[in-house]
């Protein structure tokens, strides 16, 4: 294993770098995540003509770059430090990853290139609000309890019998909450059950939003406003299905996408908490107390010292992560409790301005709140890494002891 980067990644990392220090400071994040769609669709668009950023991880023959995990948890790293409000989490990481995976020929030629320029958005959307157990970070997905287990909620579908639909024409009925982009997105992966309560089976749906009839889309308020959830309502909605056929493995497909998921969502994490500890021990050397900065006091030293290693140490781990996604869930368990440290810490050691609501802090500090709601708690991360690596095993009573 060779752990160096490349001088193309160190230069994926640099070129955002500078982009998002000119385009996105924190007033800029405020008035982008204001707007209709969540985000500044003028500098997405950028991102995606001159550097490509949608599809960075996508195969060349579909309009991508044809980079690999690695390079999009570091574009991801670069997103995270500036809290950038983007389709790119939803779209690049959520979504595409899916669609090349388990679309036919014709669905992956029809959309991807869409992706990879940037024309085209897209949102996974679960339901039950649980995205994490989805993916196969924080339970077991194969059972479909997740999407409502084949009874009352959730999403049901069927086939669609009015004819003119065609082959592979489907009926949606159902509604999703805590959908990430789901009320701007032009594209719809939709999780739903369909076969009935005895043969009950999870399949996945395109639903295009432009022309949905029966599809309504509610943008929910959010404690992180950076990321954009929404509730969408399917009433009778039609729907093509992801795939060429109802066998697919869609659990096993989850849970594959959700490991890579979880090493570039580390990756986004450390981000941003290194970025909440720069601007910190910033304000340590600049403010003062006694006639001396706040940061000559052994206390501060030893706080910002603490905060240093354990965002190191979340680095190595999503680093290690990204060449092995396998470790995915354990590395975004220690990114999640790193961002959560440090933003807290951060908002003490900037005293009183650090409490007021209107400070950049806060910003940080809601990111590391609403990323471990959504994908975490970072207990269950690690109990459910811990079980899938073995550590656990059942004794006679049922119940989960230390092997």
């Amino acid at each position: 294993m060779d752990a160096a980067f490349t001088a193309e990644q160190h230069e994926i990392r640099r070129t955002l770098r500078e982009l998002l220090v000119t385009h996105c400071g924190p007033g800029e994040v405020r008035a982008a995540a204001g707007t209709a769609p969540g985000y500044d669709e003028a500098l997405w668009h950028r991102l995606a003509g001159e550097l490509g950023l949608p599809g960075i991880a996508l195969p060349e023959a579909y309009g991508g770059v044809g980079c690999g995990t690695a390079e999009l948890a570091l574009a991801c790293e670069e997103a995270g430090r500036a809290l950038l409000p983007s389709p790119l989490l939803a779209t690049s990481v959520l979504a595409a990853p899916l669609i090349a995976r388990l679309g036919t020929e014709a669905q992956r030629a029809a959309l991807l290139p869409r992706i990879a320029e940037g024309t085209l958005t897209a949102a996974l959307a679960v339901p039950g609000g649980s995205l994490a157990t989805a993916l196969g970070l924080t339970g077991d997905n194969t059972g479909g309890q997740w999407a409502g287990g084949g009874r009352a909620g959730g999403i049901q579908a069927r086939p669609d019998g009015g004819g003119g639909g065609g082959e592979g024409s489907w009926r949606l009925y159902g509604e999703a909450a805590q959908v990430l982009d789901g009320h701007s997105a032009g594209l719809l992966l939709v999780a739903a059950h369909t076969g009935g309560f005895p043969r009950s089976r999870t399949l996945l749906f395109l639903v295009s939003a432009a022309s949905a009839a029966g599809l309504v889309r509610t943008r929910q308020t959010s404690m992180d406003c950076t990321r954009a959830p929404a509730r969408v309502e399917l009433r009778d909605t039609s729907a093509e299905l992801l795939g060429a056929d109802d066998t697919t493995d869609v659990a096993g497909a989850l849970a594959e996408a959700g490991r890579t998921v979880a090493a570039v969502l580390a990756a986004e994490a450390v981000g941003a908490a290194e970025s909440a500890l720069d601007r910190t021990v910033a304000y340590a050397g600049e403010r003062e107390q006694f006639g001396r900065p706040i940061g000559s006091f052994q206390a501060v030293k030893h706080r910002l010292a603490d905060l240093y290693v354990q965002v190191q140490a979340a680095r190595s781990a999503a680093y290690y992560a990204a060449w092995d996604p396998a470790a995915g869930g354990l590395a975004l368990a220690q990114a999640l409790e790193a961002l959560r440290v440090t933003t807290s810490q951060a908002i003490q050691l900037h005293g009183g301005i650090g409490f007021t609501w209107e400070h950049e802090a806060h910003l940080y500090f809601k990111r590391a709140a609403s990323d471990e709601l959504l994908f975490g708690p970072v207990h269950r991360l690690r109990d459910h890494a811990a079980r899938q690596a073995g550590l656990f095993a059942p004794d006679t009573a049922g119940r989960g002891v230390a092997v």
